[in-house]
Parts: structure tokens; sequence; C-alpha cells
């Protein structure tokens, strides 16, 4: 393996999204990546959403890089494997409920006095403390009490979804940010390791910009406005003459003159009362009304050549029909063509972020369960024979 992370080993005791979402990323960039799952069904992942002859399309992608072993934790074998990895493991990552794993036994106490230098990394809903540590938390419910679905779609309309796990995803970035931090620290010899207590909720609050002090301070409750982005002006979202629409981010205060200029408004360009954003913001239903005006008597690419022409930042909304067709997305290696079981072709998202001197690589799609079983209990020193009499006890599959 190479990458950035080549050397670092990371056991993922981990399902569904959100540890499993970290776990990718440090594959992506050289870790070795050992996923324990359950036999039998192993993650759950594996059957969600659209299906591949029995395989969910989320599954190959969500765990490309990574060894699958199939280890059952309520077998006292199958813990003492865990425990045996953990002794030289870098990292461990979990999304249990809090308590999880302390009830099987391998809680941090228990991994850190096997190996002082183990970062783990665990993601929950609440966090690891607090009043609500013992719930369950799913991704919908840290973006919904992070603050992210209270702004979330029109202000005719419900609080809406932002069409993709967020919440989850946003929790495994905090979640390999942490690590890595955590990981230096240890590499550089400054310290032994610690755990990383990352909150769903908590990693949507994080993004969620000046909501508290506009709160604190204003008594001002952000909420949902569409495409438009209040307060700043003008950015938001317009209708064209064929059916689209424009995101148009004309918010600084050249830029605004230029798009004026841009659609025949060289008024509002020179107007002394919109020189600035704050100018600009208490006059933002005038400022949209023109800038739909102009839009609605243009194409989507009419629109965005004369934007274009003007140095104004605009676009269109793409769908994933348009993500893959880009000539852009293409450039950049963002669609990967990959192979699945069988021989299927299909398109893959690539990899970000891009490293100058160490990128990251696809190395295999996500595996079949247990696939790598008797290959990492061997690199524990684990003879066939053992490795089978496991196998017939239930405690690996």
């Amino acid at each position: 393996m190479s990458g950035p992370l080549s050397g670092i080993r990371v056991l993922e005791l981990g399902q569904l999204i959100a540890a499993p979402f970290a776990t990718r990323l440090m594959a992506e960039f050289g870790a070795e990546v050992i996923k324990v799952e359950p036999p039998g069904e192993g993650d759950p992942l594996r059957k969600w959403r659209k299906m591949h002859e029995g395989t969910s399309l989320w599954w190959y992608l969500q765990s490309r890089n990574k060894k699958s072993i199939a280890v059952n934790l309520k077998s006292p074998d199958g813990l003492d494997i865990v425990k045996q990895l953990a002794k030289s493991a870098d990292v461990v990552v979990e999304n249990f409920r809090p308590g999880g794993l302390e009830k099987l036994g391998l809680g941090w106490d228990v991994l850190s006095a096997l190996n002082p230098n183990l970062v783990m990394v665990r993601i929950s809903g609440y966090g690891q403390t607090g009043p609500y540590r013992d719930r369950p938390g799913f991704g919908a419910i840290g973006e919904s009490m992070g603050g992210i679905r209270f702004t979330t779609g029109s202000p005719e309309a419900p609080p809406a979804r932002v069409g993709v796990s967020i919440g989850d995803t946003l929790a495994s970035l905090h979640g390999v940010i942490g690590a890595l931090m955590a990981l230096l620290r240890v590499k550089t010899g400054q310290g032994a390791g610690q755990v990383i207590d990352v909150s769903l909720v908590e990693s949507v609050f994080n993004v969620m910009e000046s909501l508290v002090p506009e709160y604190d301070l204003l008594g001002e409750v952000r909420t949902r406005t569409g495409g438009a982005l209040p307060g700043i002006t003008p950015s938001n979202t317009y209708p064209t003459r064929d059916g689209g629409y424009v995101v148009i981010a004309g918010n600084s205060d050249p830029i605004f003159r230029r798009l004026m200029t841009a659609i025949g408004r060289p008024d509002l360009a020179d107007d002394p009362a919109l020189r600035n954003n704050e100018g600009r913001s208490q006059q933002s239903a005038m400022l949209d009304g023109t800038i739909a005006d102009w839009s609605k008597t243009k194409t989507v690419d009419e629109a965005l050549a004369v934007l274009d022409a003007a140095d104004v930042p605009a676009g269109r909304i793409y769908s994933v029909a348009d993500i893959v067709a880009d000539p852009h997305y293409q450039a950049r290696d963002m669609i990967l063509q990959a192979e699945l079981p069988g021989g299927t072709a299909v398109k893959m998202p690539g990899i970000v972020p891009k490293l100058s001197d160490t990128p990251g690589e696809v190395r295999w799609q996500g595996p079949a369960l247990g696939a790598h079983t008797d290959s990492v209990l061997a690199e524990l020193g684990l003879d066939p024979a053992r490795i089978a009499a496991l196998r017939e006890k239930g405690a690996v599959a």
C-alpha cells in the first residue's frame, strides 16, 4: 500500500455510515483498515438502497480498500481476536451507542491497557457524556438537533432533509480530523493515545456559522430561506426561460457591480445606496426581483455565458447525470471506472482531497463478507487448523 497513511493500521468496529465513512477516507490514503463484521449478514449497509446482485452499490463505495473479517463479538474467542488486533492497531473507530463496547469488554480502559498508544474514535449521537448520551442517535437526529434542518428548505414548507446523510458524514470528517491530530501527537513522541469523542449533533452544530451569536446578541433565529442567503446580497437561485435555474453569487462589491452591468442595469451598479453589502441587504427583494426578471429572459446556457464573460460566480444546479457528463469532473478524476464482482463495469466517485505527492487511490471495491478473515488471522499467528476450529465454534466466519 502507498499513500500518506501507509503503515497505519485502523480497526473498524462500526456499521452503516458514520464510522465506516471515516475509515473509508483513511483507507483511500493508504491506511490498512480491518473492518470487523458480524457473521451472517455483516454490516446492514450491504443491503441498503439500490442493489446489484444482492449487494448494495453503496457498500462497494463505502468499503473500498477495506479488509473484511467476520467475527462474532458475542464469543469469547471472537472478543480475544479483536483484542489481539487492537494491540497492533494505531486507530480504532467505532459507532456503538455509548457503553456498548464496555458491555462487550472492549471499552477504552481495556483496549488502552493493551495498547497505550492507541487512538480511539468514538462516534455517537450525542457524545460519550451528558444527559442524552444513552439515547439512540442517527444522522437524521443529529441534523435536526444540530440546527441544520431548521434552516433547510422553503419558508412555506416543513424543514427539509439536505438530500444525503450529511449528519453522518460531518461526524465522520470530524472523526478523521481528530484521529489525525491524535496520531500526530503519538507519532512525534508528544504523548500517548487518547479518545476522540465525536457527536453527530455537535458535528452538525459546528458548521452552523454565526447562529449562536446572532441569537444571543440580536435575538435573531435563523430559519428557512429557500435558495437565498439572507444578509449576503445578492445570492440566490433564479429561474430561466427554459424552466431551469441558475445560482448567482454576486455578493462582493466589485462582483455586484459587474453583475448589474452584465444584466443591463448600470444604474444599480453605480447606486451609492447599493455600494456595500449592508445597503444591498436592505433592498434584497428588489435586487432578487431585478435579477430574476433578467434571468427569465435567458436559457440556463445563455445566462451562464453572460455571467461567465462578466466574471460573476454562477452555476447550474447539477443532477447526478450532469455530474457524470461534466468534463471538469472527468478531468479531475472525480468519476472513476470500477468493476463489480462478475465483471460488471460501474462508475464510482473519485477521491478527495487531491494530494500532489501522495494521492489516494482505489485498490479494490467493498469486499465480500469475511473475505480477509483467514489472512488477517494468519497475520496474528493462527495456523489453518486453529482458524478452522474457530470457524467451527462460530467465533469467526
